[in-house]
C-alpha cells in the first residue's frame, strides 16, 4: 500500500484544477454565507458556509470538506467553486462543512462533528430554505467516509435534549461520493486490524486514539484490542441495514491509498440489504486527481434521483 507524504495524494493531486479565473464557465448565481456556526469542540467555533443558489430546488447537499482528515478555510478555498458548482447548477443549497482537525482531533471527534453539522441543517431547514427530509452527504477519501457515516450510521434525535440542535435526527437522506475508506480492520494488509502503522500515511494521525488512564486520568494510547474496537466502530461496513441512505460511490480500479475492494465490498453489503446503491469504478485512476472533477455532475445526478421533491 502506498505510503504517501500526508496531503500530497489528497489535496495537491486531489483538488488540482484551472485557477478560478480561468474556468470557462460562468460562476453560478448564488449567495454565500460564510462561518455559521454549528457547534463548539474545546471552546473552538466548528463553522460551516452556505451556497445558496438562485434558483434553489429545496434540497441541501452537506458538503464535508476534509483531506486526510484535516479540514479548514485553506481547504476549503481549493474545493470552491470546482467542487460546488456542479451542486449549485442542480439547484442545491450547499453547506460547505468544516470539522476539527487532525492531528489534533481523532477520527471518532471528527465523526462526532459530522453528526452535528446535518443535525444543524437539519434543525435550520426553515433558515436556509430546505426540506429537512431532503440532505444529501458529499465528500471524498476522508470526506466520504463521512458521508458514509452519516448515511448509514446516522442517529435519531432526542426528543428530550435542552440543545434543540439535538433533537433532529443526523442520518443523511442520500450520499454521493469518492473514494471511501468503509472498513478500517481491513486496511491492514495483514489482517492485524486497524493498527496505527497499517493505515495509509495520511491517516495515520488520525487514529492516534488515547483515552483516560484508569489510575491517573492521562491520556494514554489505547491496547490494540481497543483499537481494533474502535476501528470497528467506525467502519461504514459495519453499519449497513435496511434503511441505510441511497449510495453512490466513485472509485478507481488502481487507488493505492484506499482499495477498490473497499468500496465494492460494501456496495455488495447494501445490495444484501435492498439499499439502493451504484458504484462507479474508474478504469486505471488513482486516489484524487483531476479526473475526479469530471465526475461531480454524477453526483448531482445521484441526488436528483434520491432527493426528488415529494409529490
Amino acid at each position: 500500500m502506498s505510503r504517501t507524504p500526508l496531503l500530497a495524494a489528497l489535496v495537491v493531486a486531489a483538488l488540482t484544477a484551472p485557477a478560478r479565473g480561468s474556468d470557462p464557465r460562468p460562476e453560478p448565481t448564488y449567495v454565500r454565507t460564510e462561518d455559521v456556526v454549528y457547534g463548539r469542540r474545546d471552546g473552538l467555533a466548528l463553522t460551516f458556509d452556505v451556497f445558496a443558489p438562485k434558483k434553489a430546488n429545496g434540497a441541501a447537499v452537506v458538503l464535508f470538506v476534509s483531506a486526510g482528515y484535516r479540514s479548514g478555510p485553506d481547504l476549503l478555498a481549493r474545493f470552491h467553486p470546482h467542487t460546488t458548482t456542479a451542486f449549485l447548477e442542480h439547484g442545491y443549497t450547499v453547506f460547505a462543512v468544516l470539522h476539527a482537525s487532525a492531528p489534533k482531533y481523532t477520527v471518532p471527534e471528527i465523526v462526532e462533528d459530522a453528526h452535528r453539522a446535518v443535525r444543524f441543517v437539519r434543525h435550520s431547514a426553515a433558515r436556509f430554505g430546505i426540506d429537512p427530509e431532503r440532505i444529501g452527504a458529499a465528500g471524498a477519501s476522508a470526506g466520504g467516509h463521512l458521508c458514509l457515516m452519516v448515511g448509514c450510521a446516522g442517529r435519531p434525535g432526542d426528543p428530550k435534549a435542552a440543545d434543540p440542535v439535538e433533537r433532529h435526527a443526523s442520518r443523511a437522506n442520500a450520499v454521493a461520493c469518492f473514494f471511501p475508506p468503509t472498513d478500517f480492520l481491513a486496511l491492514d494488509a495483514a489482517g492485524k486490524g486497524a493498527d496505527r502503522a497499517a493505515l495509509p500515511a495520511q491517516f495515520a494521525t488520525a487514529f492516534d486514539f488515547r483515552e483516560p488512564h484508569p489510575e491517573t486520568g492521562l491520556l494514554v494510547p489505547v491496547s490494540p484490542a481497543r483499537r481494533r474496537e474502535i476501528g470497528r466502530a467506525l467502519s461504514p461496513l459495519t453499519h449497513v441495514a435496511k434503511g441505510a441512505a441511497p449510495t453512490f460511490i466513485v472509485h478507481g480500479d488502481a487507488d493505492d491509498v484506499i482499495p477498490i475492494d473497499q468500496s465494492r465490498r460494501l456496495v455488495a453489503r447494501f445490495k444484501e440489504c435492498g439499499v439502493a446503491c451504484e458504484l462507479a469504478e474508474r478504469p486505471k485512476q488513482k486516489h484524487f486527481g483531476p479526473w475526479a472533477l469530471k465526475d461531480l455532475p454524477a453526483l448531482a445526478d445521484w441526488f436528483d434521483k434520491t432527493l426528488a421533491a415529494k409529490k
